[in-house]
């Protein structure tokens, strides 16, 4: 995948902007607060159709306007073509309007909804947040599983979907049935709760299918990589941690067994939603015990899985976007990963030019300030 141009308006701090990108490593250098990392954003919003640094949409519209454009040109630099020929360029178009409605076009043709842009532009995201990848809390550890899967699974998307939205309506049945408790009027059957649990227990069983095998690829491709840049000293392996077993029988009997506690909480404690990986380095629980170093390790070990995962699947090599991580990284961790993205198209913001990043043979350098580029 190569994005050969980006177009934006009104979008954070620019107003205007066009610009290409080389199909090589482009660096994006600048002070702090200037707006590179609001380019690695709105790509990532033709990805995904969402932020990965907000939940409000009009928080990324420039101020005093009232709707925001981004729109990307790029191709598949593994597309068959006839000798001679260019490769067909293709587009997506995402608007942004302070009402808190969006909508999205692939070549000019309207999207039904914005999670069908999944899929179309493949990216990784890598910044020193995704140290929180180990350090923090299970939700981040799923929301790395499915970002990955849902880029390349357009049904695990589906069942996610799905399996969210009974999700809600079974907490807001749950709530419900305290305040008819508490003698407020409600029109809430407490029957559908079965209805609920039966449909619940068939998207949480697909879902958890589908992440073990992501795992089982990624408990493959992670520990060579891990092994490269810890000087084969350390062996790192990843459990899937379930609180539940993805047994549609046995998840609706542990459902019902919760039913009075969940009632209590006015929430479901049952299923993958609440589910977690395990990341052991010789043994030893990383997410407790494992030094800054190690953590590191495994998070660049992740991520670099994922990148040669999704190529794997999908035979196309994802964008790369590396939000100012060389300076969270040692020497010899740079190098590694300088070693491991000059093969794919990488946007990559610093402050300033690092030397690992000066030996790269195809990088160009772009300087950013307060919302202007120039080369």
């Amino acid at each position: 995948m190569i994005i050969e141009k980006i177009e934006l308006r009104d979008f954070r701090n620019y107003e205007k902007l066009e610009l290409e990108l080389e199909p090589g490593v482009n660096v994006l250098m600048g002070r702090n607060a200037q707006g590179k990392t609001n380019l690695l954003e709105a790509i990532g919003y033709c990805s995904t159709g969402r932020s990965h640094r907000t939940s409000y949409d009009r928080e990324c519209i420039r101020m005093g306007t009232s709707d925001a454009f981004i729109k990307l040109i790029f191709h598949n630099e593994n597309e068959m073509l006839r000798p001679g020929a260019k490769p067909r360029s293709d587009s997506v178009e995402l608007h942004l309007r302070r009402n808190g409605s969006k909508s999205a076009a692939i070549n000019r043709v309207p999207v039904q909804k914005i999670n069908d842009l999944f899929g179309c532009i493949r990216t990784v995201l890598f910044s020193p947040e995704d140290l929180g990848l180990i350090k923090e809390g299970p939700s981040r550890r799923r929301r790395f599983m499915d970002m990955e899967i849902c880029q390349v699974d357009k049904v695990y998307l589906h069942y996610l979907q799905q399996y969210q939205i009974v999700l809600r309506q079974r907490n807001q049945l749950l709530k419900e049935l305290v305040k008819a408790a508490k003698g407020v009027p409600s029109q809430v059957d407490r029957t559908l709760v079965e209805v609920y649990d039966d449909q619940f227990a068939d998207f949480a069983c697909r879902l958890i299918a589908r992440r073990r095998v992501f795992l089982e690829k990624l408990g493959t491709l992670a520990p060579v990589i891990h092994s490269q840049i810890s000087g084969a000293s350390e062996e790192i392996r990843f459990t899937y941690e379930m609180n539940v077993a993805d047994n549609r029988e046995m998840m609706i009997h542990k459902l019902a067994d919760s039913f009075e506690s969940d009632l209590k909480q006015g929430s479901t404690s049952v299923g993958p939603h609440r589910d977690d990986i395990g990341i052991h380095i010789n043994g030893i629980d990383v997410r407790t015990y494992g030094s800054q170093g190690q953590k590191r390790t495994a998070a660049l070990s992740m991520k670099l899985a994922e990148v040669e995962m999704m190529e794997k699947e999908t035979g196309t090599s994802p964008v790369l976007l590396l939000d100012d991580v060389m300076s969270e990284l040692d020497e010899s961790r740079q190098r590694f990963l300088v070693q491991s993205i000059e093969k794919h198209q990488t946007i990559i913001t610093c402050t300033g030019v690092e030397d690992s990043i000066r030996r790269m043979q195809n990088a160009r350098v772009f300087k950013v300030e307060e919302g202007t580029i120039t080369i």
